[in-house]
């Protein structure tokens, strides 16, 4: 990359009309636009982006650099941040400018690498489309490529479908998630994930304690998460398995509050159909919707499938989903892991 005269710095109040438009220009299609890449902005979906908020809605947590040259602003980032964690994950990197897009983005993509440093962040994630250069830029920057997550919509306009009635939930042995479940919730994830995912993410009991209503398990669209009402339902295992606590499968729900699509996000065992889960999630979406609830928001619904979790994937296809895209999930450590000391004997 070669050298520029501009310089990355944290974004101003007085940013925000410049960063608003910058953001809109790098959604576009185009030779010019540099973005995340993930195509779910299009007609179906209307204006949202899965990545890209109004600019004044942060939390925070939140962090937004951009890339200042001669009085301009030509890039910009956004991170969320788990402090719980010391997580952060990317969810906007812009910029516009055929010839120096991607000079502007890896120069803000180590900007905050060594911010993140200096603030002891453990890692850091990203999810993109393998376009535009994406992928190259943060793999050049030293992320790892650990899997990919397809996601899936859809439209509002398709057919609804009802909610379970608390006999057939019964029947499913289908719950809403209690505090005692998290160890059971843990096992399942760590069954459904293979082992070198497991450890690049590090989930622990503790997450799925705090995040039984929240953003566990992991996903390229969590971001959309922040603007629902967000619920978790487990299966239970007949006959409650080895230990009596054993869990088939769980389904996460956020209702939009927000101009979004609702989320549904699933984690079943590898033996286990998803077809009940499935649609009692869309189900409890229709009911948390219907007229009078506060919810009357129509813009579909999204899912993320992680590729290792196939064939789940179908049973969505087979409730009206539609694929939408493929995206690539990164992380980087910015932790160094060093041998524990220990004593030795001497020898004389």
């Amino acid at each position: 990359m070669s050298a520029r005269p501009g310089k990355v710095r944290a974004a101003r109040i007085t940013d925000l009309a410049a960063l608003g438009e910058l953001s809109r220009l790098s959604q576009r299609e185009g030779p010019e636009a540099r973005s995340l890449g993930l195509p779910i902005a299009g007609p179906p979906i209307g204006v949202f982006s899965l990545f890209r908020f109004p600019l004044g809605a942060f939390t925070p947590h939140d962090l937004l650099y951009v890339y200042e040259e001669d009085g301009h602003i030509g890039g910009l980032l956004r991170v969320e941040r788990d402090p719980a964690r010391d997580e952060w994950t990317i969810v906007e990197l812009d910029a516009v400018g055929a010839g120096d897009a991607g000079d502007i983005r890896f120069r803000l993509v180590q900007g905050l690498l060594r911010d993140a440093a200096r603030r002891g962040a453990a890692r850091l994630h990203v999810a993109c489309a393998d376009a535009d250069g994406n992928v190259p830029l943060f793999m050049q920057a030293g992320f790892a490529r650990y899997g990919e997550e397809v996601i899936l919509f859809r439209p509002a306009d398709a057919e609804p479908i009802p909610a379970l009635t608390d006999l057939e939930m019964r029947a499913a042995r289908i719950r809403p998630a209690l505090p005692t479940d998290p160890v059971a919730l843990f096992r399942l994830h760590q069954a459904v994930t293979p082992g070198p995912v497991a450890r690049l993410e590090m989930l622990r009991i503790s997450d799925w304690d705090r995040g039984s209503g929240g953003r566990v398990p992991r996903s390229s669209l969590a971001p959309v998460l922040r603007f629902a009402d967000v619920e978790v339902f487990v299966q239970e295992t007949a006959g409650g398995g080895p230990d009596g606590t054993q869990l088939d499968g769980l389904v996460q729900v956020g209702v939009a509050k927000e101009d979004q699509p609702h989320y549904l996000k699933a984690c079943v065992r590898p033996d286990v159909d998803a077809t009940a889960l499935v649609r009692f999630g869309l189900g409890i979406i229709a009911a948390r919707t219907e007229k009078g609830s506060g919810h009357r928001h129509e813009h579909g619904v999204m899912t993320p499938v992680r590729t290792y979790e196939s064939p789940l994937e179908h049973r969505f296809e087979e409730a009206g989903f539609d694929v939408v895209a493929t995206v690539t999930l990164l992380v980087k450590e910015t932790l160094v892991r060093v041998a524990e000391p220990a004593l030795v004997p001497a020898i004389g």
